[in-house]
Formats: C-alpha cells, structure tokens, sequence
C-alpha cells in the first residue's frame, strides 16, 4: 500500500514500522506481549466496576443518533444560507470526532452487554470513521496489547520527532479523507500493508475486503448523489464530515499518550488522564481516563470515573483541564524536534508503587 503522507514526513532515528529492526528490538527486549503493570484493586469492587449493561450504552447512543439526525435535517433544511455553517459545525464534531470514541468502545465490547449491540454500533461508527471495522479491530487489540511500543503498536499517533505539519493538517482534516479512503481501496483491491498483515489473521482477510468494498461502494454512490445534484450536500452529510469535524477528536485525542514515555510496561508512564467537563465527556465516551482505560480495558466507558477514583492513588495526577494537558505537550513536542529521546517523565505520588516503574 501507498502511503501518500510519506513526503510530509520527517526521517526518524526510530522505525516506527511493524516490520522494522525496532520489532526484533522490542522482542529481544521482552517488551512484546508483555506483562504490564496494574494497581492492585480488590476483586469485589473489580467485579462491580466490570459489571455491564445494556442500559447507559442504550441512551447514550441513542442521545448521539438523535443529535446526528437533528443536526444533519437541519443542515439540508438550511442548506445555501449561513446558519447552515454552525449547524454542519456541529454535526461535523457528532460524526468525525464522536464517532470515534463509540467505534473505540463498541469495538472493546463492553459498552453494552448485548454483544450484537456492541457490533451494529461498532460497524456503523467505523463506518462514519472511514476504518475497515475488521483491520482496525486487530489494530487495536494489538494497541493495547503493546501499548507505545517501538515496532509493535501500529496506533503510535505522534512519532519522533513529532511530525507538527501532520498534526496541524490533521487538525484540519485535509490528510484524513484521502488517507483513509487510499486504505479503504487498497483494501477493496484485496491487498494489506505489509503493517496490516502483520496483525490481521489471514482469515479475517476476507471479511477485511468485503467491508471495504461496501464502504467504497457507499461512498461511489455519495460521489454519483452530488454529480447528479450538482450539489456538495450528500458529501457534507456522508464522508466530508470525516475531515472537518475530526478537529475535536484531535485536541481531545492525542493528549492520549503525546509527549510521553515509548517503550515502558507501566501506563502510567506513557497514558495520560486528562479531567474534562460533562458534554466534552459524552462525546469523548469518558476515554479522558486514559491511563485507567489501559489498565483495565475490560471496564465500560461508564464505569471509569468510579475506576479513577479507586486508582487515583496509586497514579500520576491527572491534568486538570485541556489545556493545561496541552500546556505540557506542545513544549516537549518542540524539545523533541531537536531532541527525539526527550519525553515527560511522569511523577508518581508517594502513595504510589513506585516499584513497578523502571
């Protein structure tokens, strides 16, 4: 497959590639597949915490899919005057950054206890998101199984040094359609990156291309919709909204892990958890608690602000807002410029385990 966004690049003293020498590296290291640190929580209260249920999933989704048809009437209704901007605004944020967090949590499925509730959801926000639902599930799971390990994680956002014009195109939008629709025909070719095929078993490649074909054969017919309308409404309402709504899942998401340690067994060192508002959380599905995510992944959304309250203790303080997050990150992204071993060492408090960080 054809990275398009090569030539925007940096070169890297780090192979961040999945077939690179940093794989045999993290191997040989005993860093693959590895046993990760966990704060020790009773088994009762780990029990509560893990209990699912259809209930919260249920009117939260039900909340966004409401809003999204809301918004997307609107916008047609206002189509060709000026209140449509703010309008689209909003719908742009429910679809290309809201749907992100309902692709990641579906695709966990703990967010509802029905499992082909977890699945209809999953498949329609990866949808929205322009991810093949297939590769991007073994994706993840590889994410979290080797988290912000060099030539393991195929979801390391924020490489070193950092690309910034990566980062400001991202923010807004204009590498994201023509990236992800690239991946989504190289797909309907029936053909994987060599990264890809390293985590996708090739038995699920079928289902891979078979889902990408109905995602590019949905977005031909979006395509024909405005030629034959002469319009660019179809396209604002299904796939432009990847690009200009994806600036909030930007500033909310890559605070994530930017700027922290690679190549650490211990996610709280290289996860961060950043407090945020009530509607900012809803569209974020709580995965503002990062570091408790990747403790315990098998938690639902819903639970981790009581799961941050039992680990708390035992973590670095999380940041108290946004931008005090991005406070921190954007200088050591522009230490790392100069310096791509910089990271921000993250201090535990003295109730913390302290042993457990190398």
């Amino acid at each position: 497959m054809i990275d398009i966004l090569a030539p925007l690049r940096f070169p890297s003293n780090r192979d961040y590639s999945l077939h690179g020498t940093a794989r045999e590296t993290a191997i040989e290291a005993g860093l693959a597949s590895a046993d990760w640190y966990r704060t020790p929580v009773d088994r009762k209260v780990m029990k509560e915490l893990m209990k699912r249920s259809d209930g919260p999933a249920l009117r939260d989704t039900a909340i966004w899919i409401a809003l999204l048809l809301l918004t997307g009437a609107l916008g047609v209704a206002l189509w060709g005057s000026w209140w449509a901007v703010p309008v689209f605004a909003i719908y742009g944020v429910l679809y290309g950054s809201a749907a992100d967090s309902r692709w990641h949590e579906m695709g966990h499925g703990t967010a509802f206890k029905t499992r082909w509730m977890n699945d209809v959801v999953y498949e329609f926000a990866s949808f929205l998101m322009m991810r093949n639902s297939v590769v991007w599930r073994w994706s993840h799971s590889r994410h979290h199984t080797d988290t912000i390990i060099v030539g393991r994680d195929p979801e390391i956002s924020l490489m070193r040094p950092p690309q910034l014009i990566l980062l400001v195109l991202k923010t807004v939008g204009i590498t994201a359609i023509p990236s992800e629709l690239a991946k989504l025909i190289s797909h309907a070719r029936g053909k994987l990156s060599e990264d890809e095929a390293d985590y996708v078993p090739q038995t699920e490649w079928h289902r891979a291309f078979l889902v990408a074909r109905i995602h590019v054969a949905i977005y031909a017919a979006v395509v024909l919709a405005c030629l034959f309308t002469w319009s660019l409404l179809p396209a604002m309402l299904i796939g432009l909204p990847r690009a200009y709504g994806v600036w909030f899942l930007i500033v909310v998401g890559l605070p994530q892990h930017a700027g922290l340690a690679e190549d650490v067994l211990d996610h709280r060192l290289n996860a961060r958890t950043v407090l945020m508002s009530a509607p900012v959380r809803f569209i974020y599905s709580n995965m503002n608690y990062h570091v408790e995510h990747h403790m315990f992944p098998m938690v639902p959304y819903h639970a981790l602000p009581r799961l941050h309250e039992v680990v708390r203790h035992d973590c670095p303080a999380p940041c108290p807002s946004l931008f005090a997050a991005w406070w921190e990150i954007m200088p050591a992204l522009l230490r790392q410029l100069r310096d791509p071993d910089y990271f921000i060492v993250k201090s535990l408090p003295p109730s913390a385990n302290h042993q457990a960080q190398p």
